[in-house]
């Protein structure tokens, strides 16, 4: 039987605002392409709207470590050190 996924899972309602900006990002883009815009502008925005979306990813993947893999170890002290690892190590790779 399938539990309830809203007790489950954390809240991400703090990434929308973040969306609506890589969404907003990707709309001057089509625009900036029907108007046939310089192509390194183009590829600059498309940088800049692929580095918000992969925050956002971040953010989840961190929260998923957080809440959900924590959770599923329990208490246990080293497992959460293992957690601050990865953590950091995504910090570091983001940048």
């Amino acid at each position: 039987m399938k539990k309830d996924n809203k007790k489950e899972h954390p809240c991400h309602k703090a990434e929308i605002p973040r969306l609506n900006r890589a969404i907003g990002q990707l709309e001057g883009i089509k625009k900036m392409i029907e108007e046939k815009r310089y192509c390194p502008d183009i590829i600059v925005q498309l940088k800049a709207a692929r580095a918000a979306i992969k925050r956002v990813e971040n953010n989840i993947l961190k929260t998923h470590l957080e809440d959900c893999v924590a959770a599923a170890f329990g208490e246990n002290e080293e497992a959460k050190q293992k957690i601050e690892e990865i953590k950091n190590l995504l910090d570091k790779m983001q940048n």
